[in-house]
């Protein structure tokens, strides 16, 4: 993802507020040259190197139209987007956004359509792209968003740990809440935490899922007050009261690099660090509650290339967008690298990313079928919530029930001002 945070102060995919906020001036937001197409990204972390490297072997190949990349804070570039498309001014050709963000810029008429740019690229189509990310950017029989990639919330394991108290724990590459118990009631005797609690957003929407919980059912107003989502925290506090998981102030990061953790929930993303450790580590399935693949739920999310609402582009340069667009399909494999997982199903027949433990999560289409983004509209205002309140629920210094109450009134409160104010 765009910059690294540790478990409590990432920021990830929040806040979908989109009214006039703050503006810019600085030289970095200049419209593009004629022949220079000002691409816009989130990846300030080591993850930009490999983006840049990317655009740096594309302008290598002598495009018509070459690419300007610029890196920006995500919160500072979320909050100039709906400032420039206002303004009409100083608005990039090219823009990587979160998959969440998508129904709410379109809505806001701030995203340009591909769909005639796209008669000249057939490649560029759903066939040739993970399903879960391609789809996110299909509304009202438009396209308005290309994937670069698939991230995947999922589970490490420290293997020699695993093999002490469960060694048949990975057999089908599944670990259930029921085996993350047994192991819990035999590693807590040795002091070592079972469990580590980390970003708990990605954690309760995968359980959630499983649970058969939706964030909306008609597309607005939020469901949260359910059996669904009681069952989800309750199922984490029980967890946490019964010592099988790290402890409220703990690091589970730390302490899985130091092999006092068994599993670690975290994103495909923080492989590079984990792998930097001593520990004999794998990678797998968030985890389940069954341990038929078929009901599996793994949190995602996606980075998608959308165009800005901007009528002083040219179709000439439209098109070089594209052109860039249809060469990123072919050539990811930089991305890959950053520890992610590229969108583009081309990349499953390359040796070396299949080697790559991120790709375990394209590698069948039944293993692609587990991954899920939630795409409610709304979405950052569900995880605003979850990253303010969840840790409170699941260390029992709140209700279960209490909480979910607020959380949906809050939301509804924030959905009702957004419509009102159209």
């Amino acid at each position: 993802m765009g910059a690294k945070r540790k478990l409590w102060k990432y920021v990830g995919v929040i806040g979908l507020s989109i009214g006039i906020l703050a503006g810019c001036g600085d030289s970095e937001a200049s419209s593009s040259a004629k022949n220079e197409i000002t691409f816009w990204n989130p990846f300030t972390g080591p993850d930009g190197k490999n983006m840049q490297a990317m655009v740096n072997e594309y302008n290598k190949t002598n495009p018509e139209y070459k690419i300007k990349n610029v890196s920006l804070k995500e919160g500072d570039m979320y909050t100039k987007i709906p400032t420039i498309v206002n303004s009409k001014k100083n608005i990039p050709d090219l823009t990587i956004v979160h998959a969440e963000r998508i129904k709410q810029f379109k809505d806001n008429d701030m995203l340009t359509s591909y769909n005639e740019l796209l008669t000249d690229f057939p490649e560029i189509n759903g066939d040739n792209y993970v399903a879960e990310a391609w789809k996110i950017g299909e509304l009202d029989s438009e396209r308005y968003s290309i994937p670069l990639d698939i991230h995947t919330f999922g589970l490490y394991y420290n293997k020699d740990l695993v093999d002490k108290y469960l060694p048949t724990a990975l057999d089908d590459n599944i670990v259930t809440f029921d085996e993350i118990k047994q192991v819990g009631e035999k590693a807590q005797k040795d002091k070592i935490r079972t469990l580590g609690v980390t970003w708990l957003k990605p954690n309760f929407l995968s359980l959630y899922a499983q649970n058969g919980g939706e964030l909306t059912e008609d597309g607005i107003q939020p469901t949260l007050v359910n059996q669904a989502a009681k069952d989800t925290f309750n199922l984490w506090r029980d967890y946490v009261k019964a010592g099988y998981t790290t402890k409220d102030g703990e690091d589970p990061t730390q302490m899985f690099l130091t092999g006092k953790v068994v599993f670690l929930p975290e994103g495909i993303w923080m492989q590079n660090q984990i792998k930097e450790s001593k520990v004999n580590w794998g990678l797998t399935n968030a985890p389940q509650l069954s341990d038929d693949l078929s009901k599996a739920v793994n949190w995602s999310s996606s980075h998608q290339f959308v165009m800005l609402k901007d009528d002083s582009r040219s179709d000439e340069k439209e098109k070089g967008v594209v052109e860039f667009l249809d060469w990123v399909r072919d050539n990811s494999m930089e991305w890959a690298k950053s520890g992610q997982n590229p969108a583009t199903l081309s990349l499953l027949e390359n040796e070396e990313y299949k080697a790559m433990p991120q790709s375990f999560f394209l590698a069948t289409p039944e293993q692609q079928a587990t991954l899920k983004i939630f795409d409610y509209k709304y979405n950052g205002y569900v995880s605003e919530l979850l990253d303010s309140k969840a840790g409170d629920v699941v260390f029992s210094k709140a209700e279960t029930d209490k909480a979910l109450e607020d959380m949906e009134k809050e939301i509804s409160a924030k959905v009702a001002k957004d419509n009102t104010n159209k």
